[in-house]
């Protein structure tokens, strides 16, 4: 009864026992290092712009969760959110295949449904992808998916164990735009990179912003059929907050199309491969590109 008194009486609080500060930005972020990033890019500005200071929610399973988190007001804003995931996700529509289609429709549905701004993509989209070795590429002038249908019945496929059999863009839907591949071997995410770096597979299903492909030396292949719906990266944020911090409404306008799909990948490689601690990539990233104070020039 003491202890609770002297909180009452000095205004402090127990941790688990008080609200987050009504000063206090909540940031959350999905569980790979790409989104924790961009979480950090967002909240060191949102901090060295405004008097808010910034809380990250980390670690959030799925675009899902921070749209139910959004909508009971745990977090302020989801650092990346996809527009083919949330379109299927969240806006519970048919895939759209259109980048500029897509990314007007999340930004319409999302105000118009839950009141929140889908601000301008950063200018990454992290997508499947379809990735060779560098060296398969050169010696047989592979560029495009369809490049390989010459070399498809004797190649082995490497995939994520999730998309075999994913509907619409999954391996039926790739099938019936493109061609089968002779084996196809479902595996765990983590190995699909270094099966291909050592020879045991010859094409992998990629994440076009993951670090392994450029730490395994490999080339994504241009989607040449629009097979893949897109899935370009963009923050999203409660219009509440817009209103209080109409500042944050500026700041993602300057990241807008500022972060290149390469450049993404260099940073995920920063931090899954070097192992930097995704605070310092984000701060280093930021002080190289001088907070993008200058948006007529783009990230280096």
């Amino acid at each position: 009864m003491i202890l609770v008194l002297l909180v009452m009486l000095t205004g402090c609080s127990l941790p688990g026992l008080a609200g987050t500060s009504q000063n206090t930005v909540k940031i959350g972020s999905l569980t790979q290092s790409e989104s924790e990033i961009m979480a950090q890019i967002l909240a060191i500005m949102i901090e060295r712009e405004t008097d808010a200071k910034t809380d990250l929610v980390t670690k959030l399973g799925s675009s899902i969760v921070q749209h139910q988190g959004m909508e009971r007001g745990d977090i302020d804003i989801s650092s990346t959110r996809y527009t083919g995931t949330d379109i299927a996700g969240a806006l519970d529509m048919a895939p759209i295949k259109d980048p500029e289609k897509a990314l007007g429709t999340v930004e319409h549905e999302f105000q118009d449904r839950f009141n929140q701004t889908w601000a301008e993509t950063y200018g990454f989209e992290n997508s499947y992808s379809i990735a060779v070795t560098e060296e398969f590429a050169d010696e047989n002038n592979i560029e495009t998916v369809s490049d390989l249908k010459p070399f498809a019945d004797d190649l082995r496929f490497g995939v994520d164990n999730a998309w075999v059999n994913r509907e619409g863009d999954g391996y039926d839907g790739f099938k019936e735009t493109y061609f089968d591949f002779g084996d196809v071997y479902p595996m765990n995410l983590g190995l699909v990179y270094q099966a291909a770096a050592t020879g045991n597979m010859d094409v992998v299903l990629a994440y076009s912003t993951d670090g392994q492909i450029k730490e395994f030396d490999l080339k994504v292949l241009e989607d040449d059929k629009q097979f893949f719906p897109p899935y370009d990266a963009s923050p999203v944020i409660n219009n509440e907050l817009l209103e209080k911090y109409p500042a944050i409404k500026e700041i993602t306008k300057r990241l807008g199309n500022q972060i290149t799909t390469e450049q993404m990948q260099e940073l995920n490689y920063k931090a899954d491969v070097e192992r930097i601690n995704p605070r310092k990539v984000a701060k280093q990233f930021l002080q190289a590109n001088n907070y993008f104070e200058d948006t007529g020039e783009g990230g280096n």
